[in-house]
């Protein structure tokens, strides 16, 4: 198959005296670093020939030569092409400092390289390392098709597909403005929102924001392991603080303030991450009241607001009295599937212009496209829709999941029901009191091990019900029965 676009080969820069040795060295270069590709085409010699202005045998030779060393290939009628089977190689010690592995220093014990690592080996297909995602082959395609398509033509006549403001579209903030004044009781003004692609890239922007020399970023006992990482690798000490069935304790949390200057606490108030329980309303008044006390930020991240079972939720922290200090974090991702990078910040207007001068610098600016698309079902009021449908659906999983764990374990596990979000938090310490996580591996369980490191013991799984269906509850809790015997 052709090319779709020309390879051009750069020479110029190159020390060897003659032609021929740059031209193979360069070529060598090039496959080595993956510019061209395993089984990629090449320009036939008499192309080029032409392109570097020498002659066609030149090319022909130094193509054999490769040929021999076992960097390109020839296929009689077809052309030659880049080796599906590379010669052994190794990196230079220039590139092997660039990525600092000379010494082994390469983050090889880190959460961030924890993090990447589980990344590229995760299950795609939607079920796969479920810890409360929401079920992809549940998305409105029909209705998306149709909001894409509008928005294509749209922007296209309107003029809209160039650079524009990296706080993103100004038709999904306003209707984000008006989602979380009519569904979460918050008041901001367009200003004072910022569109990002999902949540964690608003937790990140948000570490980026903040200055390190302010202090420590305190996070509740258990958390969510992207949102530390992200702390830490911008420069901040992770400080633990406990955790309850109402939350965040913010009597330890005044204790931490006694021994460490804070610069923000991050807190997942309405469905905790990773144990589910809602912070009740006396411990966020009190954070609030903390918060405007020591003057520190207050990094809420409201990731499931969306999916909420049996009553009315409590407002988020963002909507009381006295939150002048709080980052509203949330995340469209959830309402359709996580390949839908759509996120959100609500903030101080000083703050929202700090994060999109950090956005001209990353990204210059979102998905102009998407963006457009998800604002045209936010104001016909599908997406609103869709979330009412998904709740209903994802109470009957979560119901459903709860049954299946006391029919296959019966008394041996402990479950707070969940006000709402998409996981359960099993407690089976009477199962595994002494027995070490390590033993147990399923992709569809995230033991206590990954949200504190410091206890070894399986205590607990996080069970992510919703984007699983019934048959597939079943096997996977079956599975798990199967190891803990």
């Amino acid at each position: 198959m052709k090319q779709p676009w020309e390879i051009n080969v750069w020479l110029e820069d190159r020390e060897e005296s003659s032609f021929h040795a740059k031209f193979v060295n360069q070529l060598t270069n090039d496959i080595q670093t993956g510019r061209l590709k395993p089984g990629m085409a090449m320009p036939g010699s008499r192309s080029m020939a032409q392109r570097l202005g020498v002659n066609r045998k030149t090319v022909q030779l130094a193509y054999e030569e490769l040929e021999s060393q076992g960097w390109l290939y020839a296929s009689p009628r077809r052309g030659t092409f880049v080796a599906d089977v590379l010669p052994e190689q190794s990196l230079t010690d220039g590139n092997r400092k660039l990525l600092n592995i000379d010494k082994g220093a390469y983050l090889s014990g880190s959460l961030v390289s924890e993090l990447y690592r589980n990344s590229l080996t995760e299950n795609h297909n939607g079920i796969g390392a479920n810890d409360g995602v929401p079920d992809p082959r549940l998305i409105p395609h029909e209705l998306l098709s149709k909001a894409y398509r509008r928005a294509i033509i749209q922007s296209t006549r309107k003029g809209e597909l160039g650079y524009g403001d990296p706080r993103g579209v100004e038709s999904l903030r306003r209707s984000i403005m008006d989602m979380l004044a009519m569904d979460r009781f918050m008041n901001p003004s367009l200003e004072e929102i910022c569109v990002v692609r999902g949540s964690q890239m608003g937790i990140y922007l948000a570490s980026r924001v903040l200055n390190p020399q302010d202090g420590v970023i305190v996070c509740e006992e258990l958390s969510y392991p992207p949102a530390v990482a992200a702390f830490e690798s911008n420069g901040f000490q992770v400080v633990r603080c406990a955790l309850d069935l109402h939350g965040l304790n913010t009597d330890a949390l005044r204790a931490i303030i006694q021994q460490h200057k804070v610069a923000a606490v991050y807190t997942t108030p309405h469905h905790q991450y990773p144990t589910t329980v809602s912070m009740s309303m006396e411990r966020r008044l009190m954070l609030l009241a903390l918060s405007n006390e020591y003057r520190f930020w207050i990094l809420e991240d409201d990731y499931d607001h969306e999916f909420h079972y049996e009553s009315r939720p409590i407002p988020p922290l963002s909507s009381l009295n006295g939150a002048d200090n709080v980052v509203h974090i949330g995340s469209m991702s959830k309402v359709f599937s996580p390949a839908l990078r759509l996120g959100y910040i609500a903030a101080d207007k000083r703050f929202i212009d700090l994060v999109a001068k950090e956005i001209l610098l990353i990204d210059r600016q979102g998905n102009t496209i998407t963006e457009l698309a998800v604002s045209y079902l936010m104001e016909s009021g599908d997406v609103k829709r869709h979330i009412r449908k998904m709740r209903r659906k994802y109470q009957l999983r979560r119901d459903f999941a709860m049954c299946e764990f006391h029919r296959v374990f019966g008394d041996d596990v402990v479950i707070e029901k969940p006000a709402g979000g998409m996981a359960l938090w099993i407690d089976l310490q009477k199962i595994t009191h002494e027995k070490n996580a390590a033993r147990f591996s399923h992709p569809d369980f995230h033991f206590n091990k990954l949200f504190n490191t410091e206890k070894n013991n399986l205590t607990h799984i996080r069970f992510g019900f919703g984007a699983l269906e019934k048959k597939e509850i079943t096997a996977s809790i079956e599975q798990l029965a199967k190891m803990l015997s």
